[in-house]
């Protein structure tokens, strides 16, 4: 039977939520539901959907109802349920304080990907992404746009990447991102993909500079990807090997954010706005 919901309109550097309120966790929406509401054309359109609810009102939550109020229950644009998203926690963290559910100060919010911390910072919200791993396989990396495959390097930052580096801005601005790359060897749960220049010269008073393109699993070609960010600028600190700098400049099409590296954690740092509140009938 159709019922309304409410919902709020959220992005971070261009990378699109529709927000949903569940603190009790009574809501149940089936993929093809998140699919529609995150649908451009026929619905309020979004890159993927944010569901608020406390971490006792969730199974994958119950682990961590100790440690943090609040889980974000993160789905692609595809329905499927994802470990994590660096640009949508900042957008989370904004609605927790926006309306009243948290102050964001050195504030846990608990994800598939565990526990994060999220803060106020001069950009809008920083975000602790943990640890990450720099795997040990090499991927080769077709996409339609490049002439040959390209190396990729994997690294996870709680959700699985591969990353590409290009050798000048007219490679990555020459990419069709409408066809989703092809991995060898293909990840069995999937990976984003991200296509990275670094800048010339690569640090500037002590920062690293670096433009991104994306490609997201259960998406396609966001304007913004935060834990892709975060990957890039640990794939292109690996590269530059050990005196490249801890902290990092990364512009893709929706805007810039700031990446650290800090005591083996990986920080990211950006604005996150809300945009506007409505209902809608779901079938």
């Amino acid at each position: 039977m159709p019922h309304t919901i409410a919902f709020t309109k959220g992005h971070g550097t261009g990378n699109d939520f529709v927000i949903v309120a569940d603190p009790d966790g009574s809501l149940a929406l089936s993929d093809a539901q998140v699919a529609a509401l995150c649908d451009r054309h026929f619905g309020i359109g979004a890159d993927g959907l944010l569901r608020v609810v406390r971490t006792s009102a969730i199974a994958e939550g119950a682990a961590y109802a100790s440690a943090a109020e609040w889980f974000m229950d993160y789905r692609n644009a595809d329905g499927s349920a994802a470990e994590m998203c660096g640009n949508g926690i900042r957008v989370f963290a904004r609605y927790l304080a926006d309306h009243g559910f948290a102050e964001i100060d050195e504030t846990p919010i608990a994800t598939r990907d565990g526990v994060k911390i999220l803060r106020r910072h001069e950009r809008g919200f920083e975000v602790d992404l943990g640890r990450w791993v720099v795997e040990d396989a090499e991927y080769r990396v077709r996409a339609k746009g490049l002439d040959v495959a390209r190396p990729g390097l994997g690294i996870d930052v709680g959700n699985p990447h591969v990353v590409v580096a290009l050798p000048a801005d007219s490679d990555l601005d020459g990419l069709d991102l409408t066809y989703r790359p092809i991995l060898d060897p293909d990840p069995s749960a999937g990976a984003n993909v991200e296509f990275v220049v670094p800048a010339d010269p690569l640090v500037q008073h002590g920062v690293g500079s670096l433009r991104m393109r994306v490609f997201e699993r259960g998406v396609g070609e966001t304007l913004s990807c935060g834990t892709g960010v975060a990957a890039s600028a640990l794939a292109v600190h690996h590269w530059a090997g050990p005196a490249a700098p801890d902290s990092w400049r990364v512009d893709v099409p929706g805007g810039t954010l700031a990446v650290r590296m800090a005591d083996g954690h990986v920080h990211l740092a950006g604005p996150a706005t809300l945009v506007y509140s409505g209902q809608i009938t779901l079938a």
